[in-house]
């Protein structure tokens, strides 16, 4: 993607997204940021070693995108999300742990957490979930994924899109294909500002709060109905 010269109709510099770090540990916090700010598309704006520091700091350098480990000392990642969230809630989270445990899966989840990914993920698959959660995805690791949807089976949540009009199906149906709310407008021929209106009411319905909590829960409770 580059930026046009609104002038001279001309490409200037590529875009580079500002992503902000949270990371306790200095070593792992250091090569975080070498390895995202060597992506061609985006840059490390800010490195914070705490929750605190990051609810001082990414308000105000105002990233894109924010990579939050989810053990903190003190106030925990899971906390600061909910919180940073409240501050800028537009602001993209997505989490970062070393393990899959239930109840911290889902604690994230409910404060706002746009993706969740083991450290141990690629640099190239990094990259990757970062494009697509700006681009309206909720990035997961696959081990993730299999993980929020086993846990959904085995609570037994009766048909999830149960009170759902059509068209808040259909946008449902489209949210677990990957689709960003710009591809789903065109899909579906209606405005995104609609699209984001089907989204809440969605997620009101559902009893869930971010597009990967009704992904996982509409795909558990579909392969529920097949067995």
């Amino acid at each position: 993607m580059t930026r046009v010269s609104p002038q001279a109709g001309t490409p200037t510099t590529p875009v580079r997204y500002r992503v902000a770090l949270v990371e306790d540990q200095k070593g792992p916090r250091e090569n975080w940021e070498r390895l995202v700010s060597s992506f061609p598309d985006f840059e490390c704006v800010r490195a914070c070693a705490s929750g605190e520091e990051a609810l001082r700091t990414i308000p105000v350098v105002k990233p894109d995108v924010v990579l939050m480990d989810v053990f903190l000392p003190c106030m925990s990642g899971v906390e600061c999300t909910a919180r940073l969230k409240a501050q800028c809630p537009g602001l993209l989270v997505v989490m970062l742990t070393a393990c899959d445990e239930d109840e911290i899966l889902f604690h994230a989840l409910e404060s706002g957490a746009d993706g969740y990914l083991l450290k141990r993920t690629s640099p190239d698959d990094l990259r990757a979930a970062l494009l697509d959660v700006l681009s309206g995805g909720a990035p997961m690791t696959g081990e993730i994924a299999r993980h929020v949807i086993e846990s959904f089976r085995q609570k037994r949540h009766t048909d999830p899109t149960l009170g759902l009009t059509p068209r808040e199906e259909e946008t449902l149906v489209l949210l677990t294909k990957g689709y960003a709310n710009k591809e789903i407008a065109k899909h579906l021929d209606v405005s995104i500002e609609t699209v984001r209106s089907h989204l809440k009411r969605i997620y009101e319905k559902m009893h869930v709060r971010s597009r990967a909590e009704a992904v996982a829960r509409y795909m558990s409770g579909r392969d529920a109905g097949r067995g």
